[in-house]
Order: C-alpha cells, then sequence, then structure tokens
C-alpha cells in the first residue's frame, strides 16, 4: 500500500469524486487496488473500473471492511439520506469520512452519524483537481486529530493546494473556489465570442484567449506582484487597455464578480440548513 496509508472508498463516482481519484492515481498516492467506489449508475461504475481500474460496486456494503478513508462526494441534496442508510455502517474507531458536498456542515455530518464518535472533515475542492490543479480548503470535526488531518490534507493536496481553514471560512470558500471555475469558463466563454464580434475566427479566438489566462495566471503565480501592479503594466495612458477597462467598469464588473461569490456563499449557507 502507497506509503502504508489507509485505503480509500468513495460513496459517489460522479466528476468529483473521479477528479479525486485521477489525482491521486496520477501522483502515486494509491494504487488502483487501494480505492473502492460505490456508485449506483452502471455506466459510471464501467467508465471508472475502465479508466482508472479502480474497484467499484453498485452499493457500499463492501467499502467498510476495505476501505478506512471514505470520502461522501454525493450531491448535498442527499447528504441526509445516505447519512441515515450509513449510520450503523461507520465505526469511530476504524473510519474517517471525508464530505466534499457544498454546504453541508459539520455538526450536520456529525448529528447524522454517530454523535461524539465520528471522526469527519468537511472539504470544499474543486474541479480543476481533474488535472491537479485544484484549490481545496479543509475543515477538521470535533474527533479528528492530527494523523486525519495531515491523511487528508495529503489526499487533496495530491490534486492540487489544500489549505486548512475554520469552518466558519467554508461557505466563503465555496463562493469563492468551489464555485469560481464556472465563472472563470463564463469570462472565457465571453472572451472567445468577443474575438469573433471583433472578427477573429472561433479557433482563433479560442487559442488567444486560452493562452491569455493561462499566461496572466502564471504571470500572477510566479511574479507575486499584486493584481493591480500586474494590470497597471499593461495599461497605457490613453491605450486600448483603459478603454477596455472603462467599459468593465461601465458594465460593473468587479462589483458583478463580488455579487457572484456572495450569492454562491450565501446558498451555501442554505443548503447547510444556517
Amino acid at each position: 500500500m502507497a506509503d502504508g496509508q489507509a485505503n480509500l472508498g468513495f460513496i459517489g463516482g460522479g466528476q468529483m469524486g473521479e477528479a479525486l481519484i485521477r489525482g491521486v492515481l496520477a501522483t502515486g498516492l494509491y494504487q488502483p487496488q487501494e480505492i473502492a467506489v460505490a456508485e449506483p449508475s452502471a455506466q459510471r461504475r464501467e467508465l471508472l473500473a475502465d479508466r482508472y481500474g479502480v474497484l467499484v460496486y453498485e452499493k457500499d456494503e463492501q467499502l467498510w471492511e476495505f476501505c478506512q478513508v471514505m470520502i461522501l462526494a454525493v450531491k448535498p441534496q442527499i447528504m441526509g439520506s445516505i447519512l441515515e442508510q450509513i449510520r450503523e455502517k461507520v465505526d469511530g474507531q476504524k473510519h474517517l469520512l471525508i464530505s466534499i458536498a457544498a454546504g453541508i456542515s459539520l455538526g450536520f455530518l456529525e448529528g447524522g452519524l454517530a454523535p461524539g464518535k465520528a471522526r469527519v472533515i468537511r472539504v470544499m475542492p474543486n474541479t480543476p483537481a481533474l488535472v491537479l490543479a485544484g484549490a481545496s480548503a479543509l475543515s477538521p470535526g470535533s474527533h479528528v486529530d492530527d494523523h486525519d488531518l495531515k491523511l487528508a490534507e495529503k489526499i487533496f493536496a495530491a490534486v492540487g493546494k489544500a489549505v486548512i481553514l475554520p469552518e466558519s471560512a467554508m461557505d466563503g470558500v465555496t463562493g469563492l473556489s468551489g464555485s469560481g471555475p464556472a465563472y472563470v469558463f463564463t469570462f472565457l466563454e465571453s472572451l472567445i465570442d468577443a474575438g469573433v464580434k471583433v472578427g477573429l475566427s472561433r479557433e482563433v479566438a479560442g487559442v488567444l484567449a486560452r493562452q491569455t489566462i493561462m499566461g496572466s495566471m502564471q504571470l500572477a503565480e510566479e511574479s507575486r506582484q499584486s493584481p493591480a501592479d500586474l494590470r497597471a503594466m499593461v495599461t497605457s495612458p490613453g491605450g486600448t487597455t483603459i478603454a477596455g477597462l472603462h467599459a468593465l467598469e461601465n458594465g460593473a464588473f468587479r462589483g458583478l464578480v463580488m455579487d457572484a461569490v456572495e450569492t454562491a456563499a450565501r446558498r451555501s449557507r442554505e443548503l447547510g440548513g444556517d
């Protein structure tokens, strides 16, 4: 077993579960035979088995003996029913449960399992984990120890960057990095359409827009300069960039982005029942 860590189980084999599977396999943190997935969709089971070589099951019964770390990769709307189904199967000493359901609080998770016993970590990852470029925030439950937290951090660091935060920050994380890829993809789509509008072919506009976003992010990461300083580097007095920025300001671009993050964070709180 790689590095001696516990076998890894997934309840739910959707896109986010697949992202984590791909990441931990790509980095060598786990081997396919150390990962088991419970997924009701036969099509998804076949895909995961064929693509990654992991163990797949229709139901979760086989996972509880085999796996010590269980990732709950299900939609937040069905988390309550999932907790009811697994409540009697969870062994507080054996199993570490990691939830990646947006908006579902540690209190809800611990209360739905075995109060005073369940070891639970709440995580908000995002889909760039598929290409090992995810951003994840982890918040430990009241019965989690340092070893549990380090193991969870290791799993999510394998698919990008991981930070540990108090649970009070998790709704903000959900609104920013959890939902953030959708905002970025919408911006990318808009840049491509804008290129077409000013006379570029869609293919050329796509190449230029994608490289512009990737290059800008690489520059921001490697230069360590503030976004304001980097923006100033390409904003000449009376030039084309300041004219474009003026149009964005007229459209309240930055305010809309802040509204989007705030609205998503509010929805995260609603899903959590706060």
